[in-house]
């Protein structure tokens, strides 16, 4: 018999680096204020539907995502853990650049998922390596209902984790989303895994109660 899961991912919201051309990775953008309105929103639509079931937040250690957490924590009244874990891929060098400096300087094309940008980047593997104990460990934990809080190429790797995909799969698909973008994945007790809805954008619409 298999725990019954709800997990929800959210991919923050619009952050300073969404705007100003340079690269997000590790360096710590914090939200715009149009970012944290939309917070705010997905949270008043979240609380809505959710109808008081208890929830527990898994959030990355960055600022963009704290401070996501954190606005989503106070409405739904839910408790807050961060995480490295959930961080997006380290880009090496490129941290602190611009998106421009990055196509200009890059060492190394990606091509599969083993390959880095740079020497001292992380690849697809490396992340995905990062994630699977933690992945491992909410799917057998007593926690059934969780959100997690992270990035756009983090929560892609976890969709393909979801779903039992081979890494190698990533050379042909990708599972990615768009910021602010809201997915809900249930587990039955037969173990079936089921993706009921990835990335939608609607959450981060004015709730009208």
């Amino acid at each position: 018999m298999y725990r019954i899961k709800n997990i929800i991912t959210i991919q923050h919201p619009e952050s300073i680096h969404h705007t100003n051309g340079m690269i997000g990775s590790w360096t710590d953008w914090e939200l715009t204020q149009k970012g944290k309105q939309q917070a705010v929103n997905i949270a008043n639509n979240l609380k809505s539907e959710l109808k008081g079931k208890k929830y527990l937040i898994y959030s990355s250690s960055l600022l963009r995502t704290i401070q996501t957490s954190e606005i989503i924590g106070e409405i739904l009244d839910v408790k807050i853990i961060t995480t490295d874990v959930l961080k997006e891929r380290s880009l090496g060098r490129a941290i602190g650049k611009s998106v421009k400096w990055l196509r200009e300087n890059i060492e190394s094309e990606e091509v599969t998922v083993y390959d880095k940008c740079f020497s001292d980047a992380e690849s697809r593997s490396d992340v995905w390596n990062r994630l699977l104990p933690f992945y491992n460990k909410i799917l057998h934990d007593e926690e059934e209902n969780i959100i997690l809080i992270s990035h756009g190429d983090t929560l892609s790797l976890f969709n393909a984790l979801w779903l039992e995909l081979d890494i190698e799969y990533l050379n042909k698909i990708n599972l990615s989303g768009v910021s602010g973008g809201v997915s809900f994945l249930y587990q039955k007790e037969s173990g079936k895994k089921i993706i009921k809805r990835l990335s939608d954008t609607s959450y981060m619409k004015h709730c009208a109660d």
